[in-house]
């Protein structure tokens, strides 16, 4: 049950690079590629608080591997955390990220929270995330633990980047809209895993204690052009 003493927002910009196809079966409800997931997000807070302290700025990781379907459950999660941040900032980005102080299964970590049988030690290290979500681009180097590479597919037919993009305006606890892109990533330590050219996304996580925050994010601003 959400703490009625917390009030808090996390609105981040995340870049997300999963094992499976470019038809991941968390966005289309169907079953995974390999029969397995291994998913590694990293984003940048660009608005949060939690109760009277500030998050904005700060960086974060949230490492998950299953051996098989998500819902299967026996999961294993780790959380880093930008070293900058403070004592007090970090225990509120460890109580959001491990889906802690909101109401049950409101948004991706409580959701996730429920499927990992087992939560390795947070880590706090610097994380170099550079992200452009309308370019589908992004290079993640956590020293020790993690490097990541974001971009955007190739029409095959004319070898200019092919924009598509997922809107999920109702039934999604992660994000109401996503660019889509194709990602690499290799992790090292006490969550390894390896998976290349598949499933990447780019969006905005906005969620509060009661849950995902639904508006339009920026990133779909061609749309008016």
């Amino acid at each position: 049950m959400s703490d009625s003493r917390d009030e808090w927002l996390f609105k981040s910009e995340t870049y997300d690079n999963c094992n499976c196809n470019v038809n991941c079966g968390c966005q289309f409800n169907l079953p995974s590629t390999h029969g397995y997931c291994q998913s590694a997000f990293i984003g940048r807070i660009v608005e949060g608080h939690f109760n009277g302290t500030p998050l904005a700025g700060l960086t974060w990781a949230a490492l998950y591997k299953w051996p098989g379907e998500i819902k299967d459950g026996n999961g294993k999660r780790q959380i880093v955390i930008d070293e900058r941040a403070d004592e007090a900032q970090r225990a509120a980005l460890e109580t959001i990220i491990s889906g802690a102080a909101c109401a049950p299964l409101s948004n991706l970590f409580a959701v996730f929270a429920t499927t990992c049988a087992q939560s390795c030690r947070t880590l706090f290290l610097p994380i170099h995330l550079e992200a452009n979500p309308e370019l589908r681009t992004a290079r993640v180097d956590i020293p020790g633990i993690m490097k990541s590479r974001g971009r955007a597919m190739i029409n095959e037919f004319n070898g200019e980047p092919f924009h598509i993009a997922l809107a999920r305006p109702r039934g999604s606890f992660e994000f109401t809209y996503a660019e889509i892109g194709l990602g690499t990533t290799t992790v090292t330590g006490d969550m390894e895993m390896a998976y290349g050219d598949s499933w990447a996304h780019w969006c905005v996580h906005h969620f509060n204690q009661d849950g995902m925050v639904r508006e339009r994010s920026r990133l779909t601003a061609w749309l008016d052009a």
